[in-house]
This record gives structure tokens, sequence and C-alpha cells, in this order.
């Protein structure tokens, strides 16, 4: 799939409807990843809202997207790497003008400065790495940074952001998504087509037409993983979404959320207060007792006005 329709523009919203069914829960790939990480972390981004501090990794991967969203407004012939490159510095100042905060990632001083000249040298291999794997004047996505979302008969609402949807002439669409890390090895690949399902599955609820291509595309070694779908893959994600979200509701009706150790630990934010490094949870909060669901606790839909996509949730490390 080389060529795409002319689309919509960026930050287009699309939304499910109901149907006339109560939705009980709300989830997205972000949130339902984090469940199948660790229960326990599910609970301390979902129901304690523990803040987190941002990354220097993230960030990045959020300018990065945001330069190659804001790339498809040039016109066609003008979307070069110098183009996009141009667009790095411009895209840091309004993350820096929309999150203050941010510039706390890099100390005052010499070493602050020389840190932040590498992070941002990363972020211009990045995007220079992505016309190794596409031509963008060869592209006119139907969508990008699109909202979607759409309610199971179960009543399980699904929703999160597509980075990108292109559409051909034949009809057929691809999902792609831009990762700023690196490719998983083979036995992590299924988790990493999980997201790309899951949104594959929302699309289809939508227009009623299984898309054609799931695409990764990892800027951090350059690598594509391509996958077809078909509705066997759909129903069998809908059956796995909504195993999870009892699994959940489980939890939310227990109090138990297990701990679960593994490699992402020493990344964690949380491991002061996770059991499995002799830290004690705080006490459960007391839901509202207005509150339809405690899955609302994920947010009911796209943020308005959100600036360079900070409140994006992070499925592109």
């Amino acid at each position: 799939m080389t060529t795409t329709e002319a689309g919509s523009g960026a930050s287009a919203a699309v939304a499910g409807d109901a149907g006339g069914v109560v939705v009980s829960g709300s989830l997205s790939p972000s949130r339902a990843g984090d469940f199948m990480t660790c229960p326990l972390l599910y609970r301390f981004r979902v129901i304690d809202r523990i803040p987190e501090r941002p990354s220097a990794a993230a960030v990045r991967g959020t300018l990065v997207h945001a330069v190659l969203e804001r790339l498809y407004d040039l016109p066609a012939g003008a979307r070069t790497p110098a183009a996009a490159l141009e667009m790095l510095g411009p895209e840091w100042e309004r993350l820096l003008e929309a999150e203050p905060g941010l510039a706390e990632l890099f100390e005052d001083g010499d070493a602050g400065e020389a840190e932040h000249a590498e992070w941002l040298a990363h972020a211009r291999r990045m995007v220079e790495r992505y016309f190794t794997l596409e031509d963008p004047r060869r592209l006119e996505p139907a969508e990008r940074e699109l909202f979607v979302e759409t309610v199971l008969d179960s009543g399980l609402k699904l929703r999160g952001y597509i980075d990108r949807v292109d559409v051909a002439p034949s009809g057929d669409v691809r999902i792609v998504d831009y990762k700023t890390g690196t490719a998983p090895r083979a036995d992590f690949e299924a988790r990493a087509l999980f997201q790309m399902k899951f949104y594959a599955l929302v699309l289809w609820r939508l227009r009623g037409r299984v898309p054609r291509l799931l695409q990764l595309m990892y800027l951090g070694n350059g690598e594509v993983l391509r996958y077809e779908p078909d509705e066997a893959d759909l129903r069998a994600t809908q059956r796995k979404v909504e195993a999870l979200w009892q699994a959940i509701r489980r939890a939310m009706e227990t109090g138990e959320w297990r701990a679960r150790a593994g490699r992402l630990c020493d990344w964690c934010d949380h491991k002061e207060r996770c059991p499995e490094f002799g830290g004690t949870p705080p006490p459960l909060p007391v839901v509202p007792v207005n509150r339809p669901s405690p899955a609302d606790l994920e947010g009911a839909g796209p943020v308005e006005g959100r600036p360079g996509g900070m409140a994006r949730e992070h499925d592109d490390l």
C-alpha cells in the first residue's frame, strides 16, 4: 500500500455509538498493557492516579511523534528530512510552553546542556531514520493522531489514539504506529501486536471493514513489523480484552492488586511502594458514589487542545 486517499487532517475524532448499551467500563491499549504487565501498576496509574515523573525517553517519543504528525501538514513535495529536522526545535519549545516542568529533565550548567544536546541528537537520528523506512512525499494519510472509541455489547468501552491511518483507493486500511524504541524479540512480538489488533478491532466495529495491514515502525533501529489481521484475529482480541476487563473488575471488587515483578521494574516510579521491593501500597482511594464505573478513571475521550500530544498515552516506547 504505497498511496492513500487525501484525509481529514490531524487529530480527527471518531466516537462509537453505545446503541443503548450501558457502559460498564473503559479500557485503552496502554492500560490493558499495564494490567498484563503488573496489576498493581494498573492500580497505581488508574485507581490511585499517582503522578509519575516524565522520562527523557518518553518525552523524546512525544517530540518525535509531534514532528512526524506535523510533517504531513506540509505539501507533499516539501516533506523532506531537512524540513522535518527543522521542526524539532520549534516543537520542543512548544512542548516546554505547554509543560514548563519538562525543563527539569536536564540539569542547569554545562553538564545539563551536553545531556540535552545528546538527547536532541538522538531525536534527530530517529527522524532521519524514519525517511529510510518510507517516503512521506508519496503518502497522504487519511487520519493522524486519531482518537477512536467504541462500546462492545458487553458494555466495555474501548478507546485510544492511533498515530496514523492510511486508506488506499481500493478502500483498504493500514494502521501505522511509530515506536521510538527498538523492535522486540520474536517472543515479545505478540505483545507488541496486541495494541495494533486492539485498534484494528475498534476500527472494524466503527467502519465495518477489517484493516488490511497493521504496521509498527521502530525508529530506534529502523525495523518495520507488519501483520495482516483477519476477523478471527479481531474476535480473539475482543475475547482477550473482555477477559482482561473481567480480571480488572475482580481486582476492583476484592481490592487485590497483585504485584508482578519483571524486567520493567527498573524503570518503574512506584518501586518504593511496591511489596516486591519491600514497600507498602497506599490505602485504596474511596470511589465517589456518583461515578458510573471505576473504569471512568481512565477518562472519557480526547483531551481538547492537547499540547504536543503530552496527554497521549505512552504506547510509543
